[in-house]
This record gives C-alpha cells, structure tokens and sequence, in this order.
C-alpha cells in the first residue's frame, strides 16, 4: 500500500466488499482470516462501521451490510444514468421505441432511465420510477436470466408480449460484468412480436452500458 492511502479506511472498504459478497454474514474469526488481520482489528472496524449503519450484527454475531447503505446508494442511480444514456439514446433511435435502464431494488424491478425516440408518431409510455416484479416484463426476466450460467441464457435476450402492458411487447438483456450492478435494457412497443434483430439490438446495448459503468 503506498504512503497516500489509508490503511484503515482499506480495510473497512474490505469488510463492506466481503459482507456485501455474502448473504449469511460472516464472523470476527471468519473476517479476520480473509482479511489477515487479528480479531482485535475487525473488532474496532466494526465498531466503527456500526456507528455509521453500515454494518450491523445480529445475535449469533455475524456481521452483514446495515441499512445505510441504502442512503448511499441512492445516489448510484444519477451517475448510472448518466453512463447509460448514451446507449438508450442511440437504442431508441435506431429501432423507435422507447428504451429503458432497470436496475434491481429488492425483489422488484426499478426502471432508473428512460429514452423516447424523437422521430415516432407514437410509442409506448415508460416512465421512470416504474416498478414490477421480477418475473414478469422483459426487463426483470433479462435481469433474472443474466444471474443464470452462460449456457443457460439461450440468445442472451428475452422477449415478452403483455405482461405488464395489454397490446406491449418488450425486448431485454441483462447487464453483465459490472460490479454491484444488476440491471437489464431493453425497448418497449406497441406490437404483437418483436422482430428478432430487435433482441440483438438491445443486448449491443447492454453491453455498451456494461462498458460505460466499468
């Protein structure tokens, strides 16, 4: 570590890093052997991180990620916007529908960016803040299928048609390779089919995003 940098501040992004790579927590002695430091060390880094929220422990004593987190996140979507809308831009102009950035929150799909395209008579309307469960819409089920193997994800697009919109259909693919993000892009039209260039449009999309967040 060169002289400009914080030992201690390191080490404390370490244990956020490693708790947010587990969803059971880890211990004093389990955290203290990733990191390999002693208990002593992990305990006043805790500490610390509990003061702020963004570690809590529960009974057994395993840490996790606290809840405030959450408040810093919140200013993560600005920034992923400003990266992503480039590629919407370019997305919803060159198949004329409006093309969106979801990105997970919780269980639910969270719709973070949106992009008309200018040259339409009609398209259909997306806003941002839309939210839908995972399952259902092209969006949360592109965001699904990239948590699937490489080999399970077929054409590395999915399709949709009336799910969360009568007479909608919807093309995503997910976002892949940038870390702590999971999220989809994808267009939305008013049409029985997407035609299946539409599908490999919108994951050159993704992955220009992808490029834009790493």
């Amino acid at each position: 570590m060169t002289a400009e940098t914080s030992q201690t501040l390191d080490r404390g992004l370490r244990v956020l890093t490693l708790l947010a790579d587990t969803d059971h927590g880890l211990t004093v002695t389990e955290l203290s052997n990733k990191l390999g430091v002693n208990r002593t060390v992990v305990y006043r880094l805790l500490a610390t991180l509990e003061q702020h929220a963004l570690v809590r422990r529960d009974l057994g004593g395993r840490a996790r990620v606290g809840l405030g987190v959450l408040r810093l996140g919140r200013q993560v979507h600005p920034l992923v916007r400003e990266a992503a809308l480039p590629a919407l831009r370019s997305l919803a102009e060159d198949i004329g529908a409006t093309a969106h950035l979801t990105l997970v929150d919780g269980t639910e799909a969270l719709a973070v960016a949106v992009v008309e395209p200018s040259w339409t008579d009609y398209h259909v309307a997306y806003r941002t803040g839309f939210r839908h469960p995972l399952d259902r819409g092209a969006a949360g089920r592109a965001i699904l299928a990239g948590r699937l193997p490489d080999e399970e994800r077929g054409p590395g697009y999915v399709l949709t048609h009336g799910e969360l919109e009568a007479g909608a259909s919807g093309a995503a693919a997910p976002v892949l390779g940038v870390s702590g993000i999971e999220g989809s892009v994808g267009v939305v039209m008013l049409a029985e089919t997407v035609p299946e260039h539409v599908g490999h449009r919108v994951v050159r999309a993704a992955n220009q995003v992808a490029d834009a967040l790493r």
